[in-house]
């Protein structure tokens, strides 16, 4: 993991990179020392236009501003308590997530059927985030990816009103953009490290809503399988590191279908496989319950027990109890 420090090194402080070759580099996509860390001399020198033996000092200089060595668990220990939180609105959804909510630094992931509840936690998390951190917030922004034209900026409106924050600011810390394809789908992530970079904007909770729609789509059929999961691989993959390089939480939502093969029980299945199941830091299933309630299902976490709770959609979002009103979206 990078030091402290890392954010103020640029690639311009490491050795055979002046302003030119900078620019190569990011016009390429590699404006980080991470991405450097990782080339090979060769790959680094034709891109850079760099003589291999410069390449490979370049390359060891990343590697040691970026500190990719081991360190000792009470390190990392560290490192974990100093991850921000933001709360879900819900003790109970909190709680499943192991007390405080979702972690920055982490992909969360739920999935579920139309209206069980994804897309009303995209929504509270958009706004929570921007709530003092004594309240449950990380004093930060929220970028919102829409796949599937399920970003209403009323409900932003509703859930503000409710925590009383102001509506307009609100809706000015919440940065959205409709993905039309799978592959705008993956540019827009490097659209939101340009947001942390250049505009050094404070985006604590990425959304994408949802994760698996377009990939869906386009790549139907048994025969595009392969070339599908290997996409979607990659996608997850730069979600991963922009949530551990910029400390931010990512909260997907993912589709769902029927398993043929599962004969009693709920055959509920999420899309993506494996690809998407191992990549998730915290993996949820949502699904309506009893008189109006949703339930969420722990289904994997590296240090949680299997486990469920239930919680309400209302007008300031999640709630622990039964609305009084029933204004609230069910999607």
């Amino acid at each position: 993991m990078a030091k402290k420090d890392d954010k103020k090194a640029e690639l311009t402080d490491l050795p055979g990179v002046g302003p030119a070759v900078a620019t190569k580099l990011e016009e390429a996509g590699y404006s980080d020392l991470m991405s450097i860390a990782v080339l090979t001399p060769g790959e680094l020198a034709d891109m850079a236009g760099l003589t291999e033996a410069t390449a490979r000092k370049t390359i060891q200089a990343a590697r040691k501003m970026m500190d990719l060595g081991f360190k000792d668990a009470t390190e990392y220990m560290k490192d974990r308590e100093e991850m921000a939180t933001i709360t879900t609105g819900s003790k109970n959804l909190d709680n499943l997530l192991g007390g405080r909510g979702l972690e920055t630094g982490t992909v969360t992931e739920a999935y579920g059927a139309y209206g069980s509840g994804k897309s009303q936690l995209a929504h509270s998390l958009a706004v929570h985030v921007q709530l003092p951190k004594e309240r449950g917030g990380a004093e930060g922004m929220a970028a919102f990816i829409d796949t599937e034209g399920t970003f209403r900026p009323e409900r932003i409106k509703q859930i503000a009103t409710a925590l009383g924050l102001d509506e307009t600011q609100a809706l000015k810390n919440v940065f959205t953009a409709r993905a039309f394809n799978s592959d705008h789908q993956m540019l827009l992530i490097d659209k939101i490290v340009e947001l942390i970079n250049e505009k050094k904007l404070p985006i604590k909770v990425v959304i994408i809503d949802s994760l698996t729609s377009h990939f869906r789509a386009e790549f139907a059929g048994r025969g595009m399988l392969a070339d599908r999961q290997q996409k979607l691989n990659k996608h997850i993959h730069a979600l991963i590191k922009l949530a551990e390089q910029f400390k931010v939480a990512v909260y997907i939502t993912n589709q769902v279908m029927a398993n043929p093969g599962v004969m009693f029980g709920d055959p509920t299945t999420a899309i993506g496989g494996h690809i998407v199941g191992h990549a998730s830091h915290y993996r949820m299933y949502f699904r309506r319950g009893k008189k109006g309630s949703r339930v969420a299902k722990m289904i994997d976490a590296p240090n949680l027990p299997e486990n469920e709770c239930v919680f309400w959609l209302c007008l300031e979002g999640i709630s622990d109890s039964e609305p009084k009103d029933k204004d609230a979206k069910d999607e």
